[in-house]
């Protein structure tokens, strides 16, 4: 596991380990937050690496107090500690003091001297030997000095044989995405039984995309919490336009996007601007509204303040206390979605869940609308089924447009799954008119459970001397 102050360069060692840019780098401190996982390879073993934020013991502050306490959840389960200082700024209380820290762990630890590009600044390491522990010189940037440290690390812990690992079925990768503050890293947490992200009402708290893996009932899942996803004109720091970047990356590995958006604010234009980013990916897609306790909360409200003026107006006696009228939940629900559907129009094929991440309502029905919406992404129709179906129960006719040339469609494959795409031999030279494809797509899920998933279609006009046809 990796720890140190701010910016001494522990994304980078990080990055360098895994062979990954999962971690964000900038010259601004305090970048890294959360817990970021990675897998580094090395000598034919398989290592697990930690990547922490900068620890600050003594600050108060609300974020760097998490961001220690993640890294204590973290050092608990750590095999070894290393402790990431800047040999350019020579041994400073503030690394003297982790070291005390780390050294009350009971953890073996060692020291990686990060910044020693060449070997006249391996003297600047020397004075780190003070602390009592094995001392190695590095440079993450350039991965000097970086495969002595891997060997300290083997000698210390037992790493998998990497050939010897049983081949693990992929996981399902799910992206959590939304505009910042909807409660995406709460959700990730309920999901997760315990607080793998940092939860405050501060916006933006997230930076970098962090994974976590998942064992549910059997099956792995692999939830990416990204940072909040804000207009490029609302960003200010390098690392939030990094972020934004980064959460579009995590997006784009995706199997599935959980769409997370507030349900006591309603959807917005950005929450539209990020459901077109999923739909625009390719990416299966299921909309989660959040928050739902606040909303019905705060639709009681304004009830009970209807109920009240309307009261006033009536005047009645001042003792007249009629019972509270309680809102009809279901209508609400029903209400509220018919109204998401609305604002997200290009997304009608991706279900809605209205739940609390915060206090688990409802939360566990993702599991398995999960499960059901990745099943579909990678589902594969046989050729000649398809075919059939086109000719014996799809009515053309009704798509296509009077005054036009009518469309006839010789011949249907799918090409591909994740998402599903759809080769279509037509009689048409110019692209196929959207409100066609649209019929067809509606067809086609009326057919066969594409729940959640995006439907492709590309197009070929069917030469002279070209033998596919609908019969075959």
């Amino acid at each position: 596991m990796i720890v140190g102050r701010p910016n001494v360069g522990k994304s980078t060692l990080f990055n360098r380990l895994t062979g990954t840019r999962r971690a964000i780098v900038t010259n601004e401190p305090g970048i890294t937050r959360d817990r970021i996982y990675g897998k580094a390879e090395w000598r034919g073993r398989v290592l697990e690496v930690v990547d922490t934020g900068g620890i600050i013991p003594d600050n108060k502050a609300l974020i760097p107090t998490e961001i220690l306490r993640q890294a204590r959840v973290a050092i608990g389960n750590a095999a070894l500690l290393v402790l990431v200082v800047d040999s350019s700024a020579g041994l400073t209380p503030l690394d003297q003091e982790l070291a005390r820290l780390l050294r009350t762990t009971g953890r073996p630890f060692v020291v990686a001297a990060n910044k020693v590009d060449s070997a006249l600044q391996e003297t600047n390491a020397s004075v780190f030997y003070s602390l009592g522990v094995p001392v190695f010189p590095i440079a993450a940037e350039h991965g000097t000095g970086v495969d002595d440290l891997l060997d300290a690390a083997l000698e210390q812990i037992k790493g998998h044989d990497a050939e010897a690992q049983p081949e693990e079925k992929k996981p399902v990768e799910i992206a959590i995405i939304g505009r910042p503050n909807v409660g995406k890293s709460t959700l990730l947490n309920r999901l997760a039984g315990e607080e793998r992200s940092i939860v405050s009402p501060i916006p933006g708290t997230t930076m970098d995309s962090v994974d976590t893996d998942v064992v549910h009932q059997g099956r792995t899942y692999r939830f990416v919490d990204t940072a909040g996803i804000r207009r490029k004109g609302k960003t200010n720091l390098v690392a939030e336009k990094l972020s934004v970047v980064m959460a579009r990356r995590g997006l784009e590995r995706a199997d599935v996007a959980i769409l997370a958006v507030d349900g006591e604010q309603g959807v917005t234009q950005g929450d539209a601007t990020i459901a077109s980013y999923a739909e625009q990916s390719g990416r299966s897609v299921i909309i989660v509204v959040n928050k739902w306790d606040l909303a019905v909360e705060a639709a009681q409200q304004a009830a009970d303040e209807a109920a009240k003026t309307a009261k006033g107006k009536a005047k009645r006696a001042e003792d007249a206390k009629p019972p509270r009228r309680e809102i009809d939940k279901g209508q609400l629900l029903f209400e509220y979605e018919k109204m998401v559907k609305d604002k997200f129009k290009f997304l009608g094929y991706a279900p809605i869940v209205f739940l609390s991440a915060k206090t688990g309502e409802r939360a566990q029905k993702l599991y398995p609308l999960i499960d059901e919406v990745a099943a579909a992404r990678l589902r594969k129709i046989p050729t000649p089924e398809l075919n059939r179906w086109l000719k014996e129960e799809v009515d053309l006719g009704r798509a296509s447009n009077p005054k036009a040339r009518p469309v006839r469609i010789y011949y249907i494959t799918q090409a591909k799954v994740a998402p599903p795409v759809f080769l279509l031999f037509t009689n048409q030279k110019k692209p196929l008119h959207f409100g066609f494809e649209r019929f067809l797509e509606n067809q086609l899920r009326a057919k066969w459970d594409f729940l959640g998933t995006p439907v492709r279609f590309i197009q070929r006009l069917k030469k002279r001397g070209d033998k596919t046809s609908s019969s075959e």
